[in-house]
């Protein structure tokens, strides 16, 4: 459940000690862990700039504590701070505190249950501590804490038990800071050594029932007290350091600084320690996610309601038929005023059980509610990507760069040019055409994508309305040769539903079960955001979509002709003008220095783990010599010209773009070497992030200065042991050549410029070969036949296939412009015109690469 203390900017985890100006002079910590039991370099007041610390904050992530015994403290006969404390140790004597030599013995110390009690109290109030320092302020279940044991029943103290995983909330916190012999005042009391021991062995149990680690930051010599020889409760002689053989001992007082951070080894479930820069566990050690996750892209024209249904599924609110269901979505203030989404939102949806789990919940907050709540079960999530046409790179990166498992189209039942129209493939094809939905009909038949389309906003539409959008559809698909499915919706409406209806559920799962091969079958369901008709079917539609098997490497063109491949790929989607590690409490500064960067993107395949080694790029050179220009004087990878293609290649700016335009050849592709050192799928933090995943990642280059920003369509790679031996480098490619099957409406000459997308890859390229070509079956489906086409011209090729039909197609190199690009064969291609608008565009696979 979600807690109204959650807040979007926690207070960062800083030390209220004032720092050292000598450098050399500084306190190094030491990591207190499972294992380890050092403790930093001990230090005197005097070479601090503090004699009382501010008083404790009510709120955050610091705590100020006199000490964490679980039994009284010895009494003393004299405290060197005394003088200056408050609370439980005064100047004046105070039972339980200061006591006279020659009086009565104190009582024997608590019971086992109220020590236990304590314990347990504190361990939670740790717990709330943590959770200061974190965004995601949530109610951990019992499950996920361990009881703490008592000091006395820990068998092994530098292996404590922790937890599986760590409790909700906890995977963002940035940690808690602990400081002991402080009382709430800020007064400096201390602790004798054996006492600071204890309450460092209490708080590392503490924190290991809730999968944390505790690092020693400083300890600091307060100054000292004496004390009898004999302890009061055991009887036993205390080991001192200045023994008084006349008279009291004497002790020094210590206060201890103690940062408490969360392990995230234990996000994935491994319970193990990360593995070290270069390593990778063996397959067995990585524990695989047991929640699925599909990836869903709505697409349609501006008025098929995208938005403002995903905001219905999203929140469980009806619109009111203005779209007040969608307000929510929209990051910018035009698309407010406008109504049109010109950029990507997109939102999490949780299924369990036949359990909803979104934002109309009470006990759903975030995504981090959702994560909670359907786990074990599936997560959907789903990008609502811009629908006019001159948003059209917004509309291929929904399509293109996130990869969608499903593509699901949504088309309004009250569009009247849609349902009186031309055929798809001439609407998508005519210039200036205004059959927005025509258009992406055929530009989702093209892709080849598993394709289910919504019909919405049936509550403005009769059946005399319907009838004919619906013939137009099925034809399409079945002139594509895939297989309509028309879901009938019943009359009932729903708003707000937790739980699946199960009829609905029934009609979807009957109806899936047939797809033996989901991209040769399109489910059509009738939907309404404002009556909420349809809902329900939609809730079990997402709910049971099948999903793709684990992609790997060589899933594109097999074994055989895929060159090596790194161990991992992770395709980069977006950059975050965000440090990918907010700087610990430092020790040497006064001033906390934020590192790396934060980029999204799809993880193609293998898996991506936190502290693992990585290469970027492809980046420029840092010296490029090409034509004597320097790097001002190059154009920005894939700006201008990209703007040119995209919005007219006969005007004088298209053809301004193309003079300066570089050939990537001529340009050398480098690699830089970085570490992961925070993964977040789904927003929320792992260890792991698996194949076929999407999220974000935080890396620390190696050289971060004066390097060239990370842009989309860069790849983050993880290179094969192979590669690391004998130092062979990724290779980016500087041009490519790509086979498009079957009848094309763009017809390509040398020389023209257009704009491709591959995966994440959105840049311009020129033409310099054209063929025509025949094929007898899909060459990407035996890998041998990748290079063996026929490449004829039309007046050659009157010979019929292997099946006595001669099928054509086209091979098109393209030669890439003002960047070099990682581009996988095998991979899909889509190819615009820059001379056209609108969404027609060539779609095949690449067939060859060039360095």
């Amino acid at each position: 459940m979600a807690s109204i203390f959650s807040f979007v900017e926690p207070t960062r985890v800083a030390s209220p000690w004032r720092f050292l100006a000598d450098p050399e002079k500084q306190v190094t910590s030491q990591h207190v862990g499972n294992g380890s039991t050092g403790l930093p370099q001990p230090r005197l007041l005097s070479e601090y700039g503090n004699t009382k610390l501010d008083a404790e904050p009510q709120e955050g992530p610091i705590e100020y504590k006199l000490h964490l015994l679980l039994r009284p403290r010895r009494l003393y006969t004299h405290i060197s701070t005394a003088p200056h404390a408050s609370g439980s140790v005064q100047a004046r004597p105070v039972p339980g505190s200061i006591r006279d030599p020659g009086s009565p013995a104190p009582p024997q110390s608590a019971s086992s249950q109220s020590r236990q009690e304590r314990l347990s109290h504190l361990t939670t109030q740790l717990l709330w501590r943590l959770k200061q320092s974190s965004p995601y302020h949530a109610t951990s279940s019992r499950r996920d804490i361990l009881i703490p044991k008592l000091p006395e029943d820990i068998v092994d103290a530098n292996r404590l038990v922790k937890p599986d995983k760590l409790p909700v909330g906890l995977e963002e916190s940035k940690g808690a800071l602990y400081q002991i012999g402080v009382s709430d005042d800020g007064t400096l009391v201390g602790l004798a050594k054996d006492e600071m021991d204890e309450s460092i062995l209490v708080l590392r149990n503490m924190a290991a029932c809730l999968g944390c680690d505790v690092t020693v930051l400083r300890m600091i010599e307060v100054g000292h007290c004496e004390h009898d020889d004999v302890e009061e409760s055991t009887g036993e002689v205390q080991a001192v350091e200045h023994p008084i053989k006349s008279g009291p001992l004497r002790q020094k007082l210590w206060v201890c600084e103690a940062i408490v951070t969360p392990d995230l080894c234990l996000s994935h479930g491994t319970g193990e320690s990360s593995p070290g820069p270069g390593q990778r566990p063996q397959p067995s050690a990585i524990s695989r996610s047991t929640t699925a996750q599909l990836r869903v892209t709505l697409t349609g024209p501006t008025t098929a309601g995208k938005s403002t249904l995903l905001g219905t599924l999203s929140t469980g609110t009806l619109d009111n038929g203005e779209g007040s269901s969608r307000l929510g979505l929209l990051k910018h203030r035009h698309e407010v005023a406008s109504g049109v989404t010109s950029s990507v939102a997109q939102e999490l949806i949780g299924y369990k059980d036949g359990e909803i789990f979104n934002f109309g919940r009470d006990d759903v907050e975030s995504w981090m509610s959702i994560h909670d709540g359907a786990e074990n079960g599936r997560l959907v999530f789903v990008c609502d990507s811009a629908g006019a046409t001159r948003y059209r790179r917004t509309i291929l990166r929904g399509l293109v760069g996130w990869a969608p498992h499903w593509t699901i189209l949504c088309i309004a039942a009250d569009d009247k040019e849609f349902s009186g129209g031309a055929s798809v493939v001439d609407a998508g094809a005519a210039e200036g055409s205004t059959d927005a939905a025509a258009a992406h009909l055929d530009l989702c038949l093209k892709l080849g994508m598993p394709l289910a389309i919504l019909l919405t906003k049936c509550d403005l539409s009769g059946i005399s309305t319907i009838k004919p959008i619906l013939a137009r559809i099925m034809s399409a698909i079945k002139a594509a040769g895939r297989e309509p499915h028309l879901i009938r919706t019943g009359q009932d409406s729903h708003s707000n539903l937790s739980h699946i209806p199960a009829e609905d559920l029934r009609k979807i799962q009957s109806d899936v079960s047939k797809m033996e091969q989901p991209a040769e079958h399109v489910p059509i369901v009738l939907t309404s955001a404002v009556l909420g008709r349809g809902i329900g079917l939609v809730h079990a539609l997402l709910a049971s979509l099948p999903i793709p098997p684990i992609p790997t490497a060589h899933d594109l063109t097999g074994p055989v002709l895929n060159p090596e491949q790194p161990v991992s790929l992770f395709h980069i989607e977006e950059r975050y003008s965000l440090p990918a590690r907010h700087a610990p409490v430092s020790t040497a500064y006064d001033r906390q220095v934020d590192e790396g960067v934060v980029i999204s993107g799809r993880l193609r395949f293998g898996n991506l783990q936190v502290g693992e080694r990585v290469v970027v790029g492809p980046f420029p050179p840092e010296e490029d010599d090409a034509e004597d220009q320097t790097r001002e004087d190059q154009p920005s990878p894939g700006n201008y010209p990209s703007f040119a293609a995209t919005y007219g290649g006969s005007t004088e700016l298209a053809k301004l773009a193309v003079r300066n335009a570089i050939s990537a050849s001529k340009i050398k592709g480098e690699w830089h070497d970085a570490t992961v050192v925070s993964i977040r799928n789904l927003r929320l933090p792992v260890h792991t992030l698996e194949p076929g995943q999407v999220g974000s990642v935080g890396i620390l280059l190696d050289k971060p200065e004066n390097m060239p920003r990370i842009r989309k369509g860069m790849v983050i790679a993880v290179p094969s042991q192979h590669m690391v031996k004998t130092g062979v480098s990724l290779q980016a490619a500087s041009g490519l050549t790509a086979l498009f099957l079957g009848p094309n409406s763009i017809s390509l000459a040398v020389g023209n410029v257009v704009s491709i997308y591959a995966a994440s890859v959105r840049t311009v390229a020129k033409v310099v070969r054209v063929a025509e070509v025949r094929w007898s079956k899909d060459p990407m489906e035996d890998a041998d036949d990748v290079f063996k086409l026929d490449h004829q011209t039309g007046e050659e090729s009157g010979a019929g296939t292997d099946n006595g039909v001669a099928q054509m197609g086209i091979e098109v190199s393209l030669d890439l412009l003002n960047s070099r690009e990682w581009v996988e064969l095998g991979s899909q291609i889509l190819v615009l015109d820059g001379s056209r608008a609108g969404l027609d565009a060539l779609v095949g696979k690449i067939v060859e690469i060039a360095d």
